[in-house]
């Protein structure tokens, strides 16, 4: 991906930030309020004080986001745009059947099949791109991880709608078992990646972060078809909690950071073998690897404590303790203290490269059986759901 002169005058621009937003970035964030004060008046018999501040700082959050990183501000509309019209075409759940549509694109099931194609294809493309030394392709793989990304993130929201055309009493967010995670765990991954992506300008590391995504997508469709964990349960007692809604997110914005890393992680140490030919099929150079995964442990770092300290908030609320050292607790513990060794050796020693790039790799691998191996083999009170 080449640089561009106006990607390079914009770091010079010395206006405010105010001054620097465009009338699309005013009306963009307008239309969203308008829709937010939409949402929190036709949506509050079912929501709380709490839930209505959820919103909002939801909505906050957004327009911080797509101020900063122009790209989010298009996917959002799109996202939204298509998410209604699914809600439209939505008299009853057997119109999921029926309507062309739902039948095909925009039913929860049909958007998160969608995602679980197109996230594969975008790895086998950024690689087609990189072995190739094709810009186009990869800029191909960069449409499809969009596509993707858009794709799940319509899934869960529609998910969320039908919920409540089951009942009411049964609707819920759709961040509560380990089907619905794991489609958030890959929408995260790959929208943090695209962020990335455009801030390095270079699309050469798409296939190694797909690697992960597609690992997640595998286990996602196995869970499917061979648990049937797409169908939507009543939520249990334990998560019906307004604490939840913050909780997951937020914990899966550090998974998909540290993922991020350690695919990166994984990709310095293939270079490290022979970077010329590696920087010829357009690499960032060692350096720039380095950085990114510094970055993305550190914003995985950020959220996963965030995530924790809610979790222990909820806990206190649930179960009348902070911490109980439940083995979920414990290794998230373990996993902070990982990642927290990572951070303190780079700022304090200073150490840099493969050590620091094996060393991402192994983190995720100890954050993914925190996550998953947890539920696998040690009994406890936090689960997702069982495999």
């Amino acid at each position: 991906m080449s640089t561009t002169p106006e990607s390079l005058t914009e770091h010079f621009d010395e206006r405010g930030f105010f001054q620097r937003l465009s009338w699309f970035d005013w009306l963009w964030a307008g239309t969203f309020l308008l829709g937010t004060l939409y949402a929190s008046y036709y949506f509050a018999p079912w929501m709380d004080r709490y839930e209505q501040g959820i919103l909002y700082i939801s909505y906050l959050t957004l327009v911080w986001v797509g101020w900063l990183w122009k790209p989010a501000r298009m996917f959002s509309v799109v996202v939204a745009a298509l998410t209604l019209f699914a809600i439209w075409q939505y008299p009853d759940l057997a119109a999921a059947e029926r309507n062309f549509f739902l039948n095909y694109l925009l039913s929860s099931q049909s958007a998160i099949m969608w995602m679980c194609a197109l996230f594969p294809a975008a790895m086998v493309v950024y690689f087609a791109g990189l072995a190739a030394r094709s810009e186009y392709t990869q800029k191909v793989g960069s449409a499809l991880t969009w596509t993707a990304s858009a794709a799940g993130f319509i899934g869960l929201l529609v998910r969320w709608w039908e919920s409540y055309l089951i009942s009411p009493e049964i609707g819920r967010i759709p961040v509560t078992n380990l089907y619905e995670v794991f489609v958030l765990f890959a929408i995260t991954t790959g929208l943090i990646y695209l962020y990335y992506e455009q801030r390095y300008r270079t699309r050469a590391l798409g296939g190694f972060v797909g690697l992960i995504i597609t690992a997640s997508v595998v286990f996602l469709l196995w869970y499917h078809f061979d648990r049937q964990a797409h169908e939507i349960d009543p939520l249990i007692p334990a998560l019906q909690s307004w604490w939840m809604k913050i909780h997951v997110p937020t914990n899966f914005v550090g998974y998909g950071a540290f993922a991020i890393a350690a695919m990166v992680g994984l990709a310095y140490l293939v270079q490290s073998r022979n970077p010329e030919r590696w920087r010829q099929r357009g690499f960032p150079s060692a350096e720039a690897m380095d950085d990114i995964m510094y970055r993305t442990i550190a914003l995985g770092f950020a959220f996963f404590t965030i995530a924790t300290i809610l979790g222990a908030l909820w806990a206190a609320e649930a179960w009348g303790g902070y911490w109980s050292w439940d083995p979920k607790e414990t290794w998230a513990l373990i996993v902070w203290l990982n990642y927290a060794a990572w951070l303190h050796l780079r700022f304090t020693k200073g150490w840099r490269g493969a050590p620091m790039a094996w060393w991402a790799i192994v983190g995720l691998l100890v954050t993914t059986f925190a996550f998953l191996g947890v539920n696998i083999f040690l009994s406890g009170l936090h689960s997702y759901g069982e495999l």
